[in-house]
């Protein structure tokens, strides 16, 4: 389990956040996705949020366009792969990871903190709203995936390793922080309609 979820934090920092740090200087959220195969946790698509282009494109959306856009889903199915959002997903995305055939997803920051850690409580609010769902507690487990925070996953692991997931996680941490700062000061200019 060590490596996985180190891999998935590596992915996390060296692949997602650089391109999220472009896409946050435009105006969008700080939102991003990647999908890995299962097999050897090879990355083969990275995606992040293009709402400036159309508020329908959070960073998972964009992922999965990309996936559905490339040649893996000729030659291979959805259940082979990782799904992995930088953020718990929110109802479009829930259901897009859904029709889209994914037997599995990874988040790494859980709603309460999209809500109040980087002003973002659009997730919490519709899920209440729209589907009656209190404080975000949709099904983790059910027919079409199962889903799972990479934090309490690492929680769970019991090795001398952990420090260095730790370590990770703190840059991790810091990164969004700032990304989160950036984010917030220009969003009025955005012109996104949920920012």
């Amino acid at each position: 389990m060590f490596s996985m979820y180190n891999q998935l934090l590596e992915v996390i920092l060296n692949q997602i956040i650089p391109e999220t740090k472009i896409s946050v200087l435009k105006g969008n959220k700080i939102f991003g996705g990647a999908i890995l195969k299962k097999k050897d946790l090879t990355p083969v698509v990275i995606g992040v949020n293009n709402e400036i282009l159309n508020p329908l494109y959070h960073g998972e959306i964009v992922t999965l366009n990309k996936f559905f856009s490339s040649d893996y889903h000729h030659k291979t199915t959805p259940s082979e792969y990782i799904f992995l959002s930088t953020h718990e997903p929110c109802s479009l995305c829930l259901s897009a990871i859904t029709w889209g055939g994914f037997d599995n997803f990874y988040y790494y920051f859980p709603y309460s903190k999209t809500k109040d850690e980087f002003n973002i409580p659009h997730d919490l609010n519709i899920l209440k709203e729209v589907f009656n769902i209190q404080n975000g507690k949709y099904s983790k487990k059910n027919k079409y995936w199962k889903s799972f925070s990479i934090i309490n996953e690492i929680n769970k692991i019991k090795t001398a390793d952990i420090k260095i997931l730790i370590t990770k996680i703190q840059k991790i941490n810091n990164e969004y922080s700032l990304l989160s700062k950036l984010y917030q000061k220009n969003k009025n200019i955005n012109k996104i309609p949920l920012n």
